[in-house]
């Protein structure tokens, strides 16, 4: 994420009879940089520098992981962005501002995802003599799918996307991939691409009724020459009351660059949902375990306990208009994970602005705001 010459990352393993972590919320690039940017919160202010500036600073084009450049990174164009919707410049760097019984404060993170890729899909192209039908064994899990993909193919085949006849959802369709990773889009899209502009080639621009073309994904070394990664900024105003605890979130902001926007409405869709699952992580969700057993005991909706429309005031989200021009076809990256990383580590950054309290686990409750628990809280 960041490039510095002193630097080290190590890992350390441990036995615990607890079930096997895996996923929760989102890949773990979420939670992974949770404690990344709560800990870049906390160097900007042992080196008395702005948040948004230290990570300027320490920006790369470079992949330090890998030695490897990215598609295509634009992490400062996002930061500098969101500060300018957000009235960053107005912000006081001092904790603990005031407004009657509650105390304010704002806070900033920045997320990465990995630009991913699923292999082995296949898509099909038939013209009908009225319209062509796509086929693709994708799926639509209220991502979007649907309407992006028909896009694509019609943006593929140069014809309206009314004479574009999709069809997914099949066992029986040609292969698709699974849905997840933020990969769905970029792997059936570039799938989707390559059989049109195959059909196109073998039947002209004015196909017999009847005539097909089949044709798989193609390979791609693009790993071996880029690393690809989406980034973004994310912004939080929150409210802790003074005397109670209560934590309350009334405006965030993500700004993001995916790349190439496909569908605004289904993207804004997709990156304002993680965003609330985001607030969700930050202020609510905790899983009990049974301390005899391991086991979770609050395994519904009725014992574990996510964000309602109450907790959800202005939430937006925004991206660069920008095209990544190594990625695929298409010029787009997903936008699926995005949306939640970095998400809770800007509400827990803001919470220390507002009170001077640094809590670093989630999530955020009242109790670790009244300073009742010196092993639970970092003043």
């Amino acid at each position: 994420m960041y490039a510095a010459p002193h630097r080290r990352t190590t890992h350390r393993l441990a036995t615990l009879d607890v079930p096997v972590p895996f996923w929760m919320r989102a890949p773990g690039e979420c939670p992974g940089m949770h404690a990344l940017e709560v800990a870049m919160d906390e160097l900007a202010i042992a080196c008395e520098l702005d948040p948004i500036e230290l990570r300027v600073r320490n920006d790369t084009a470079i992949d330090p992981d890998t030695g490897l450049p990215f598609t295509h990174r634009d992490l400062v164009g996002c930061l500098r962005e969101g500060a300018r919707r957000f009235g960053w410049a107005d912000r006081d760097p001092r904790p603990g501002r005031r407004e009657g019984d509650w105390f304010v404060g704002t806070g900033v993170a920045a997320s990465t995802y990995p630009a991913l890729m699923m292999t082995g899909n296949v898509a099909r192209v038939t013209y009908d003599g009225d319209r062509y039908r796509v086929e693709i064994g994708a799926t639509d899990i209220g991502t979007g799918t649907w309407t992006a993909l028909a896009q694509i193919a019609a943006d593929a085949l140069e014809c309206p996307v009314e004479d574009v006849d999709l069809r997914i959802g099949d066992s029986d369709l040609p292969t698709g991939s699974l849905a997840g990773g933020s990969t769905g889009t970029s792997s059936w899209g570039t799938t989707v691409v390559t059989a049109a502009r195959a059909f196109r080639e073998e039947h002209g621009r004015t196909p017999a009724a009847g005539a097909t073309t089949q044709a798989e994904q193609p390979e791609s070394d693009l790993t071996e020459r880029f690393a690809p990664h989406s980034f973004g900024a994310q912004f939080a105003e929150v409210r802790v009351h003074a005397e109670t605890g209560e934590v309350r979130v009334p405006r965030m902001l993500g700004v993001f660059s995916v790349g190439r926007i496909i569908n605004p409405r289904t993207a804004h869709s997709q990156l304002t949902g993680a965003m609330v699952m985001g607030l969700s992580m930050a202020l609510h969700e905790h899983s009990v375990l049974d301390e005899r057993w391991a086991h979770v005991v609050n395994h519904d909706l009725a014992g574990y306990h996510v964000a309602a429309h109450a907790d959800v005031a202005d939430i937006e989200a925004v991206w660069l208009d920008e095209t990544d021009e190594h990625i695929n076809p298409m010029g787009s990256r997903g936008v699926g994970e995005i949306g939640i990383v970095g998400a809770s580590a800007a509400v827990a950054n803001a919470t220390y602005h507002a009170t001077g309290i640094r809590v670093r686990e989630l999530p955020l409750t009242p109790d670790l705001f009244l300073r009742g628990d010196p092993q639970r809280v970092a003043r």
